[in-house]
């Protein structure tokens, strides 16, 4: 069963409206007259981070990826609880400690969890449960509306590129693997964009099927333009700007940047909010009245690839 196959039987047990129809990054729960957002994400030695990746690392992104979902839908992170597989003492250890840092970081506490064991030789399996608190509006994949823009934060590609790298025990790319060990949730830029946008959700399986998502949640069509996406000086001196390296980019996924669609007026706030925080924000397409997804380059439509993203199985 793909992973899309078994959330849609999901959708039949989540009926309620905090759930958003399993079609957002994360639950949203009217508490008094607290807005929560919680999400949940797991990450898989072999799927998700290298058996090699230090357990600081591996710590630091299990965090961040959850963190990344509070981003997507402007909240400020409150607490969290984690689900660890005990291994190795030394392993644990250097887990621990790199889960502190990233705690310390990002301002976030943790509230408690569960520990289990597993049979000698699994794959190290981890979960967290991130929880967060919205001031305002919580900004759904389902907003994005005929004649807005399309935009995305930072860079895209860094992450694939880094992991491409370690993979084939190429030295160098140490801003690139950077990137994929340690991702930086754009929590800032997500509440101060969240009065902004229509639609917002962040890239984590790639920006080609998150656009996808996007599109399909909001019942319209999406183009990107792949000559608009924006790429790192690090990943154009290690993958080249060909169209092929800027189709890797779009759909090698662990980007955790913001996607987000908002109306043409916006436009200048949103490029005052850019040059406010020092973060990126660039305008890579549009959304249109129809279905799906489509890509150009320029003027000359081209075909989607035939891997538009990450899924499970």
């Amino acid at each position: 069963m793909t992973e899309s196959e078994f959330i849609a039987l999901m959708r039949g047990i989540a009926g309620d409206p905090a759930a958003r129809g399993l079609e957002d990054d994360a639950a949203v729960m009217e508490f008094g007259d607290r807005t929560l957002v919680l999400t949940h994400d797991m990450i898989v030695e072999g799927v998700h981070f290298l058996g090699k990746d230090p357990p600081g690392d591996v710590a630091w992104k299990l965090l961040a990826v959850n963190l990344s979902d509070l981003a997507a839908k402007g909240a400020r992170p409150v607490g969290a609880l984690l689900g660890y597989t005990l291994g190795e003492a030394d392993w644990d250890r250097a887990f621990a400690e790199g889960l502190k840092s990233a705690a310390s970081a990002f301002g976030i506490a943790l509230l408690g969890g569960d520990t289990v064991s597993a049979p000698t030789g699994s794959a190290r399996t981890f979960g967290l449960t991130a929880i967060g608190e919205a001031a305002g509006a919580v900004p759904s994949r389902a907003g994005a509306r005929a004649g807005d823009h399309l935009w995305v934060s930072g860079t895209i590609g860094d992450s694939g590129a880094g992991l491409k790298l370690l993979k084939a025990g190429i030295a160098g790319g140490r801003s690139l693997v950077e990137r994929y060990r340690n991702p930086r949730p754009r929590l800032e830029a997500g509440q101060r964009l969240a009065p902004l946008v229509g639609a917002m959700m962040d890239v984590s399986d790639g920006l080609l099927i998150d656009s996808g998502r996007m599109a399909a949640a909001s019942k319209a069509a999406i183009r990107i333009d792949i000559g608009l996406i924006p790429l790192s000086e690090a990943f154009l001196g290690a993958m080249g700007e060909a169209r092929e390296a800027r189709l890797f980019a779009a759909s090698a996924g662990d980007d955790y940047e913001l996607l987000f669609a908002a109306a043409p007026e916006r436009s200048p706030e949103i490029n005052g909010l850019a040059d406010e925080i020092g973060l990126p924000l660039s305008r890579i397409g549009e959304i249109e009245a129809g279905e799906g997804l489509s890509l150009c380059d320029g003027d000359e439509p081209i075909a989607l690839p035939d891997r538009l993203g990450w899924e499970h199985r």
